[in-house]
C-alpha cells in the first residue's frame, strides 16, 4: 500500500489549518488523514462540524481529481451526516470510494473515523473540468 503524502503544500485554508494527508489505497479506493488539533475545537471542546465538512471536501476531492485524470474538479454537491464527535490530539482518516465516473462527473462515498468509530458519513458529486492545470497545487 502506497505511503501518505501531504497535499496541503501551496498557501491556503488546509495548509494553515494543519494539512491533509492523502494516498491511493488502490482502484476507486483513496484515504486520507489529519489531527484534531485546539484550533479545529468547537466551545464544547468537540471538533467543529465545519472543519469536518472541509476536510471530507478536501479529501473526497483530491480523490475525484485522481480519478479524473488529475483533471480539476469542483464540488457540486456534498451530503454529509454527522454520527460521532472526536476531540482534541484525535486522528481522522477518511475512506472514499470511487462509485462511478463519468466524462464529466464523479460520483463517491465517503466515511470519516476515528478510535474505530465512524464520525460522518458522506456522499457527493463533482464536477470534472476538462483541463489540467500545471503546478495548481490541487488538494487543499
Amino acid at each position: 500500500m502506497k505511503r501518505f503524502k501531504q497535499i496541503s503544500k501551496n498557501p491556503g485554508f488546509l495548509k494553515n489549518n494543519g494539512g491533509l494527508l492523502f494516498r491511493r489505497v488502490k482502484n476507486n479506493l483513496y484515504e486520507f488523514k489529519t489531527k484534531i488539533k485546539k484550533i479545529h475545537l468547537n466551545k464544547a471542546k468537540i471538533t467543529h462540524g465545519g472543519y469536518i465538512c472541509s476536510v471530507i471536501d478536501a479529501g473526497a476531492g483530491t480523490a475525484a481529481h485522481y480519478s479524473a485524470n488529475k483533471n480539476p474538479c469542483v464540488t457540486i454537491s456534498l451530503n454529509i451526516k454527522f454520527i460521532s464527535p472526536t476531540k482534541l490530539n484525535d486522528e481522522i482518516i477518511g475512506s472514499v470510494k470511487i462509485d462511478k465516473k463519468t466524462n464529466s462527473l464523479v460520483f463517491l462515498s465517503c466515511i470519516l473515523k476515528s478510535n474505530n468509530k465512524i464520525v460522518s458519513s458522506a456522499s457527493g458529486i463533482w464536477k470534472i473540468l476538462n483541463y489540467n492545470i500545471s503546478g495548481a497545487g490541487f488538494g487543499g
